[in-house]
């Protein structure tokens, strides 16, 4: 019989890929595989060989919010607002469209990546009358620990254990009561599918519900939690490819080998406004002895500031053989871009103050892999600071070296899936 599985991603370009690259995975092995997303990944879903199922305008939101400056969320005090925005609020539609989809057409496993709370609805059930649960990580782990601040803070654990667990406790308190709200909409949501409640657990934690919690990255560049839970595994970062190679600029051949290359880029969604990151990353390196790359993630390039003479753009570039020139990348810290940085070895200056770049920016620090600038509107001056401390220690060169060395021997999609049918196997 044909194992089928649903695969449940919230309508963002950093969700949907990562996914699509298991459902590949899935399908290569015979697989029924559908997923479920927002309108606008229908052409790219359904060119991957999957079928795409879409999500109801109530829960299709969450690239509608936090495209502009103005909107997007900054800070501990604006979570509950956040939260309860971006994943809250579309959460009950898409319960009851996974519901109606397993209704019509059983699956026997259910992906989520961790954002999709409509998932909550499969526990209302015995564990037996469910599908199999994954959650996918597709960014930092959030799971509350004696050994980890509280996720949305962006801070780093302490080195010393004994004070790191008593500070964790402090924060842990303060959060619940600053994200009060939060909690309070959760267990509403919680009780409406008929899901268990918080029963005072932080609200990320509903995500080590899931039968398989499957994170898309390297022990190397995540927390240590000594209470980590049982059903944690990790497989590396699900390394999207593309569907036609990205031709390098008449300007790649020409640039000069004897000096460090920066690459700089504000990825494909945070890239409306290049005064955060890239604007002031031009102007603190155009009179060093450096190349800058920049792209702009396919805006156009008219929407750059004026180059500097040592500057070079375009809207992508073959990124394989760029990162494999690059010194340093300057980024406000895509989960994924990340991750392809650090699989070549190349350190990182990160510059993320909004939605989950707090957590990823603290991470970079933690690893060792780069220096985190804390906040998404760095001046040239801490960004050229930031770069020259990286080119003259190469000890952050090393340590992304050895995440990027973990990176390679990931099992990845292939292992996820051998996990996942040898669970089903269990099961049956």
């Amino acid at each position: 019989m044909t194992p089928s599985a649903l695969i449940c991603s919230m309508p963002a370009v950093g969700h949907v890929g990562p996914l699509l690259v298991v459902a590949r995975e899935l399908r290569r092995r015979g697989w029924d595989v559908r997923l479920l997303t927002g309108a606008r990944y229908r052409s790219m879903v359904e060119a991957a060989g999957i079928r795409f199922v879409p999500l109801p305008p109530e829960a299709d939101t969450l690239d509608d919010i936090g495209t502009g400056d103005d909107t997007r969320e900054r800070g501990l005090a604006t979570i509950n607002r956040g939260v309860e925005r971006a994943f809250l609020d579309p959460a009950g539609p898409a319960a009851a469209t996974l519901e109606h989809l397993l209704a019509e057409e059983p699956a026997d496993v259910v992906f989520h990546d961790m954002l999709f709370l409509g998932v909550q609805t499969l526990f209302a059930r015995q564990r037996c009358d469910r599908p199999l649960t994954v959650m996918c990580g597709i960014t930092a782990a959030g799971y509350s620990s004696r050994d980890t601040p509280p996720y949305g803070l962006g801070i780093t654990p302490l080195r010393q254990p004994v004070l790191n667990r008593l500070r964790n406790r402090l924060l842990s308190a303060t959060s619940k009561i600053v994200l009060r709200p939060v909690h309070r909409s959760m267990d509403l949501f919680l009780a409406g599918v008929g899901a268990p409640g918080l029963d005072g657990a932080f609200f990320m934690d509903v995500l080590s519900r899931s039968d398989l919690l499957a994170q898309f990255t390297v022990p190397e560049f995540e927390y240590a939690r000594s209470d980590a839970p049982e059903n944690l595994r990790f497989y590396g970062p699900m390394a999207t490819v593309a569907t036609q190679p990205t031709p390098a600029p008449a300007w790649f051949d020409d640039l000069d080998p004897a000096l460090p290359l920066v690459h700089v880029t504000q990825g494909t969604v945070a890239n409306t406004d290049f005064s955060e990151v890239v604007e002031p990353t031009l102007a603190a390196l155009a009179d060093l002895p450096v190349q800058v790359a920049v792209t702009t993630g396919g805006r156009p390039l008219e929407a750059l500031p004026p180059l500097p003479a040592n500057s070079f753009a375009a809207s992508y570039l073959p990124y394989d053989e760029l990162l494999a020139r690059t010194s340093v990348l300057v980024t406000n810290g895509g989960y994924g871009g990340l991750h392809h940085a650090m699989r070549h070895g190349v350190p990182i200056v990160i510059a993320g103050d909004s939605e989950d770049k707090v957590e990823t920016s603290a991470r970079v620090q933690h690893a060792g892999v780069g220096v985190n600038l804390r906040t998404g509107r760095p001046t040239p001056d801490a960004i050229r600071a930031a770069v020259q401390r990286i080119l003259a220690d190469q000890s952050y060169a090393a340590r992304a070296r050895r995440v990027g060395d973990a990176i390679a021997v990931a099992r990845g999609a292939a292992g996820l899936v051998d996990d996942v049918e040898a669970m089903l196997a269990s099961r049956s």
